[in-house]
């Protein structure tokens, strides 16, 4: 029983990201295909998973197509309910559920304005007053899990759950743009980044090399941090 999950660039593509999060982390079989999201070649290779257009999309062993992150998540957790995908815990579930919503619906300033980028760290980015509130917004999210939560671990309801796999690319965000958080969510970004899940995904993306680079924002970079 394996999954076919359709991903874009692995340095770019945040959505696809976090689809391939919710199947390794949780050790679902699954066999990744990578779309030519930058290559022109996505509707021609998506066509037959219609009415799905974008990635990540789910083919699950019997045939059905699944689109949209969350509703692939619901449809993971459903059918694996032993693989712990959301929190054991009710009102951390529903917490859980939330931060994912929210993630979903939210943060258009930051993600406009920061994609997401694996390669290298820009160095003195201006962060705009929209793109500080949905900082700020972040803070108060990650806040409310922390401290609500009823299991402790690096991860935001203890142990990692699909709301970790959500915010993954947000942490990358942060880490790629050197954005301005408190020690608690610096922390966690670091934690996330240093994940062998998402080194593994980086290290796989690195392996592609762009000329232009998408994303140059003009101003200094400096390296990835490597944990020690």
């Amino acid at each position: 029983m394996t999954y076919d999950l359709y991903i874009g660039d692995r340095t770019f593509s945040s959505w696809s990201l976090r689809g391939w999060l919710m199947l390794e982390k949780f050790n679902l079989p699954y066999q990744a295909h990578l779309v030519g999201l930058y290559g022109g070649t996505m509707a021609q290779e998506m066509a037959d998973l219609a009415p799905a257009v974008l990635v990540p999309a789910l083919r699950t062993p019997e045939g059905t197509v699944v689109g949209e992150s969350l509703a692939i998540a619901e449809t993971l957790a459903e059918r694996h309910p032993e693989a712990g995908l959301w929190p054991q815990d009710a009102a951390d579930r529903a917490a859980a559920r939330w931060l994912c919503s929210a993630m979903t619906a939210g943060f258009g300033a930051l993600r406009d304005a920061c994609p997401m980028q694996l390669q290298h760290v820009n160095e003195g980015f201006s962060v705009s007053d929209a793109v500080q509130k949905d900082l700020d917004r972040l803070e108060v999210l990650w806040r409310h899990a922390w401290d609500s939560r009823t299991e402790d671990g690096p991860w935001l309801f203890g142990t990692y759950s699909l709301a970790d796999a959500f915010y993954a690319p947000i942490c990358a965000r942060i880490v790629g743009y050197d954005l301005p958080v408190s020690d608690a969510a610096r922390q966690y970004c670091e934690t996330t980044i240093n994940d062998p899940a998402f080194k593994a995904w980086r290290a796989e993306g690195l392996k592609v090399t762009y000329d232009p680079f998408p994303y140059d924002m003009g101003v200094p970079i400096k390296s990835w941090p490597v944990a020690d």
